[in-house]
């Protein structure tokens, strides 16, 4: 049986084994781990089976700037399953366990770079519907997608959505 929770500090290790195996290399992991050191407000989740670490999700602070104000919410990344417990459903426990939170929050919205045959079974969307651009050049604009949580907090909210520097900084190492 999957069990989702908060990560603890003892769950470090894993998740960091659990993001380079699910993505082949250690970008993915490096941004968690900074995250981790320098940013409050994360909500990082762990997918259990028994005592194993098989999923791990992240949601950090992200904004809209743009017109007519810049709106605070989450970003969703990584998000990542064991390559052996792929298609099982963890990612959607994942996935679903974070929205509830989030909203419980009352975080207005989430946004992703991701997958568009997958996160629109949660409600995410295209953000370019919303007048929501990614701040990376060349996203397709079918993977930069929105979930909206709070429609009162997000009307007439438009721009240029941002994650946080540490995602550009793993880009940037990538790159060179």
């Amino acid at each position: 049986m999957i069990i989702i929770r908060v990560e603890r500090q003892e769950d470090e290790e894993s998740v960091r084994v659990v993001n380079e195996q699910a993505f082949g290399q250690p970008a993915e992991a490096d941004i968690v781990d900074r995250l981790r050191k320098s940013c409050p407000g994360l909500l990082s989740l762990v997918a259990l089976d028994g005592d194993e670490v098989v999923g791990h999700i992240l949601f950090s602070p992200a904004k809209i700037e743009g017109s007519p104000k810049m709106v605070d919410g989450m970003g969703l990344a990584p998000m990542a399953v064991l390559p052996a417990r792929q298609c099982q459903g963890i990612g959607t426990h994942l996935v679903k366990q974070g929205i509830k939170m989030l909203r419980s929050r009352c975080c207005p919205y989430i946004i992703v770079l991701g997958h568009p045959g997958y996160y629109p079974r949660f409600g995410f969307e295209r953000a370019s519907l919303h007048g929501i651009a990614s701040q990376w050049e060349g996203v397709p604009n079918e993977a930069f997608m929105i979930l909206v949580l709070d429609q009162a907090v997000m009307e007439s909210v438009s721009g240029v959505a941002r994650y946080r520097d540490e995602f550009d900084e793993a880009m940037q190492e990538e790159q060179s």
